[in-house]
């Protein structure tokens, strides 16, 4: 992890990782560099402490940081890194992912950390790519395009249930 890098992808639990992927995976279809990282600031504080300063010095410019349960993740991490952090809440199955989204929410003063839906990995990445096309004409565009291309896409829906009726259109659905 000494390379630099655009996005640190940092989760808490390797069961975050069928989450946290949809956010790599947008990195990739946009050509975002990142690293991905599974570190816990409860079991192991030292190493995450260390990677945070890391971060700080090769000037990382957005995290993405999922956590379930108390969720100090990406809170831990926008006290040390001066960068946008983003915060993916994950479900729970004690609270249904509640408490996560509670605790990355509710960051106190002075530690911002932008907050998407529970388990909204996709949409992390889609505004860590989105903050960094404010200085990325290449990005930028890419951005423009994938709206536009979800535009094309809703507008073609609506013609074909226009054209078919709902109960043929859900029927075309299965």
């Amino acid at each position: 992890m000494e390379k630099n890098v655009d996005v640190a992808i940092i989760m808490g639990s390797d069961s975050d990782l069928p989450i946290m992927k949809d956010a790599a995976k947008f990195l990739d279809e946009m050509g975002v560099s990142y690293e991905m990282t599974i570190l816990s600031v409860h079991r192991c504080p030292e190493a995450a402490a260390d990677y945070a300063k890391s971060l700080k010095e090769r000037k990382v410019k957005v995290i993405i940081a999922g956590a379930g349960g108390a969720a100090h993740l990406p809170g831990v991490f926008a006290a040390q890194v001066p960068c946008p952090v983003i915060g993916v809440p994950i479900l729970s199955k004690s609270l249904g992912g509640q408490d996560a989204l509670y605790s990355i929410v509710q960051m106190p003063s002075g530690i911002p950390v932008a907050t998407v839906a529970i388990n909204g990995a996709k949409n992390a990445g889609i505004l860590a790519t989105t903050i960094l096309a404010t200085s990325n004409e290449e990005l930028y565009k890419k951005i423009c395009d994938y709206k536009a291309s979800m535009n094309e896409t809703v507008l073609a829906k609506n013609k074909k249930l226009q054209e078919l009726g709902y109960e043929k259109y859900i029927e075309s659905m299965k």
